[in-house]
């Protein structure tokens, strides 16, 4: 019996041993090893679906759109739910236009969450769930998305930019405001069936998106199509290398149109070649001939070095300073700083800088804005380039004087001509008005002061007699408005050193009306291969301005001018020309 008892009681023992050993097992899996086990069960059922948030819109100044969101569907595969990889891929690879043996490979997966083709149309989506209903297949689902779209094509593409094929802004306003365009993504947990069918009731966690917003630009769209028009006709008449065209507000410094060309189309940009993608009014820097000829008047005239009584002896033509010619186009003798300006005399305008200290002079340089970033919110803005005076010659200051030893953006010439249209004031550009709903246009504030208001006055008076007969520009006229402006005339410089023979970029930067300018403009031709003899800016960037003010003004119905101001403006030409 001894012998019995051992037994039963060593058995007894065993059983003993084996319930703990299965009750710490369940101990171990119900409450140890809980949150592991239920995330391991949760990932065969349940999955974390993204919910996209929309991208912002970008609209002009009216509310036009100029970048939008076409819905589309995202397809994406649960492998889990996949039996034949091989019969669902031939059911759904025409709907979704890809090889069978490709999309065979993609589905041959136990994930339950793959991301198999964006942007499918929602015909070929809902096409592709029916043809699986029928043939009893099941694995992939539909979430929605939405693809970028520029419905004005290549109009204002170099501002606009686009976005890559993952939805990141690459260019332009795509790319400097992405972070408030494309929002914050959500997220949900859900799960299926076995037949793959979500179980609404069972829905876990879930944050919603944050939209991306809306970015209302200062663009108008009426102006940009005729500044487009004019300036895809110029490119198109005279083959240059490029064109570039700006209009903006003098006032506010609001850029209400900017147009290159090469250009290209947003909605294909993988299609484009290196030069299209290049936005010259930023990324371009060049020597602006003549136009800045208003800085050395403006500078001298505001320190009282000069006053509009003083006369420059020019020298007839042929001025020799630091072993250099200096030449007029035409040969003059005396002239006031008005006819300077007005004949655009290189030798005026020369020893009108080497009256003034080099430091003051490169000082009035930079108070205009050339030499650094403007601050548009465009990608890959330049500074141009303005050496400081202990890295000048003997001759760099009378060169910097007439446009040349000095390097601006198109952007920096409008920025700085508009400081003589609005009385001495430099604007930055302001290319974005509005970010989302809540928020207002911002209150306009000037950069700095550069000129009393009676300099810019003064100078302006000798940009409009410019804009004459007498002028360089008379073909930048506008039937019933006083324009003033200046054109631009200067060689290419070589990579090599020195200038290229028979190539100018040509230029003309003017506002109107005069008096009260509403409107700045600005028409840069590059290269145009037309003959040295017709490449100068007053016979070809002038005729372009000409034509987008006139159709802007009337765009903008700012009302003509009267008879008596129109010959008010005519009378002091014809006068001043009478002192010669």
């Amino acid at each position: 019996m001894k012998g019995t008892g051992g037994r039963i009681g060593f058995v007894c023992a065993l059983m003993v041993l084996i319930f703990t050993g299965f009750a710490w097992r369940l101990i171990n899996l119900q409450v140890l090893q809980h949150d592991y086990f239920s995330l391991k069960a949760a990932e065969k059922h349940c999955f974390r679906q993204p919910i996209q948030a929309r991208r912002g819109r970008i609209l002009d100044r009216n509310g036009e759109e100029l970048a939008v969101n076409i819905p589309v569907r995202t397809v994406t595969a649960d492998g889990t739910h996949i039996h034949d990889p091989a019969a669902l891929a031939a059911v759904a690879a025409p709907f979704l236009e890809m090889p069978v043996s490709e999309l065979t490979q993609k589905l041959s997966t136990k994930r339950p969450y793959v991301v198999i083709r964006k942007a499918v149309s929602e015909e070929n989506a809902q096409g592709m769930i029916r043809a699986m209903e029928k043939a009893g297949l099941r694995g992939l689902y539909l979430e929605e998305d939405a693809v970028r779209s520029y419905p004005n094509g290549e109009m204002l593409c170099h501002v606009l930019g686009f976005v890559d094929h993952s939805g990141h802004g690459i260019d332009g306003i795509e790319k400097m405001l992405d972070g408030e365009l494309s929002g914050q993504d959500g997220f949900r947990m859900i799960e299926h069936d076995r037949r793959g069918r979500e179980i609404v009731i069972y829905r876990g966690q879930e944050q919603l998106p944050e939209q991306g917003a809306d970015i209302r630009l200062s663009i108008d769209m009426g102006l940009q199509a005729i500044v487009e028009k004019e300036i895809d006709t110029t490119y198109k008449e005279l083959h240059p290398a490029g064109a570039t065209a700006i209009l903006a507000d003098p006032n506010t410094g609001e850029i209400l149109a900017m147009a290159c060309r090469p250009n290209y189309d947003p909605n294909h940009f993988n299609e484009a070649k290196v030069e299209q993608l290049r936005n010259r009014a930023i990324t371009d820097m060049y020597e602006p001939g003549s136009t800045f000829k208003i800085v050395v008047a403006a500078a001298a005239l505001n320190d009282k070095i000069v006053d509009e009584k003083t006369r420059i002896y020019c020298e007839n033509g042929l001025f020799q300073y630091g072993g250099k010619t200096i030449k007029d186009h035409h040969g003059s003798g005396d002239l006031s700083v008005s006819e300077i300006l007005m004949k655009s005399s290189n030798i005026g305008s020369a020893k009108m800088a080497l009256r003034m200290q080099d430091n003051c002079y490169y000082d009035y340089v930079r108070r205009f804005g050339f030499g650094e970033k403007t601050g548009i919110p465009l990608h890959g803005e330049i500074s141009g380039l303005v050496n400081p005076p202990h890295r000048w010659d003997m001759i760099t200051k009378t060169r910097m004087a007439f446009g040349q030893s000095v390097s601006v953006t198109p952007i920096q010439m409008v920025m700085g001509m508009s400081v003589i249209a609005n009385g001495g004031k430099l604007m930055k550009p302001r290319l974005v008005l509005s970010k989302g709903e809540g928020s207002g246009t911002q209150e306009v504030t000037p950069a700095r002061e550069v000129v009393s208001a009676k300099t810019a006055g003064f100078v302006a008076d000798a940009l409009q007699r410019a804009v004459s007969d007498q002028g360089t520009a008379p073909l930048a006229r506008v039937e019933g408005y006083t324009v003033a402006g200046k054109t631009g005339t200067a060689q290419k410089i070589s990579p090599h050193g020195g200038y290229l023979d028979g190539r100018f970029i040509v230029s003309f930067a003017g506002f109107l009306p005069a008096d009260q300018p509403k409107l700045m403009g600005l028409v840069i031709v590059d290269d145009a291969p037309i003959g040295s003899s017709a490449n100068y800016g007053g016979l070809v960037a002038a005729p372009v301005f000409s034509k987008i003010a006139s159709r802007a003004v009337r765009y903008l119905d700012i009302p003509q001018e009267s008879a008596a101001v129109m010959a008010q403006s005519a009378n002091a030409s014809t006068i001043t020309a009478g002192t010669h």
